[in-house]
C-alpha cells in the first residue's frame, strides 16, 4: 500500500466528495501523481461508506465541505445551464445537417424543443383558479334533515 502525503489524500477526498468512485479517483491519482493505489485505499477516505468509519476528523470535515460546496455550486457546471444545453444541441444539429444525416438532426431538433418546454424538468403546473376565475372556493352545503321518529322515539323507515 503507498504511503499518501497531505495533498493525495486531499485529491482522493475531493474526488471522492464530488461523486467519482473509487476507481476512478484511483486511476487519477495514478494520471496526476504517479502514484498507484488500490480502490480499496481510496475507500478509506469516505466517511459516508463502512470503509471510511474511521476516517479523521480533519478529513472527514474537508469531505462534507467538498460535498457541500459541490451540491450548492451546480450552476458551475456548465451543461446544467439551460442556454449551454441548448447551444450546444444547436451546433450538433447544424453538424448533422452538413454531414447529411437528417435523421440525427430531427433527433436533436425534437431534443432542442423538450428542452425549451421544459419537459425534462420536473416541474408541474397547476391551475388554482376556479370556474369563475377567480381564486375563490365555491362553499361547500351541508344539509342537515333529522329523521322522523315515531311517539317512542324509533327511526321511522
Amino acid at each position: 500500500m503507498a504511503t499518501l502525503n497531505n495533498k493525495v489524500k486531499a485529491f482522493i477526498v475531493q474526488g471522492l466528495a464530488t461523486y467519482m468512485t473509487p476507481s476512478e479517483v484511483a486511476q487519477a491519482v495514478k494520471e496526476e501523481f504517479d502514484i498507484v493505489v488500490t480502490r480499496q485505499q481510496v475507500s478509506f477516505y469516505d466517511p459516508s461508506k463502512a470503509a471510511g468509519l474511521t476516517l479523521s476528523k480533519k478529513w472527514a470535515d474537508l469531505f462534507k465541505q467538498f460535498r457541500d460546496d459541490f451540491n450548492t455550486d451546480i450552476q458551475a457546471i456548465p451543461i446544467a445551464n439551460k442556454a449551454y444545453r441548448l447551444n450546444m444541441l444547436d451546433r450538433m444539429a447544424r453538424d448533422a445537417e452538413k454531414s447529411k444525416n437528417r435523421p440525427l438532426a430531427a433527433a436533436l431538433a425534437e431534443q432542442a424543443a423538450k428542452e425549451v418546454g421544459e419537459v425534462y424538468t420536473n416541474k408541474q403546473k397547476v391551475d388554482n383558479t376556479s370556474s369563475d376565475g377567480s381564486m375563490a372556493t365555491k362553499p361547500t352545503v351541508i344539509r342537515l334533515v333529522a329523521p322522523k321518529v315515531d311517539e317512542n322515539g324509533r327511526a321511522i323507515k
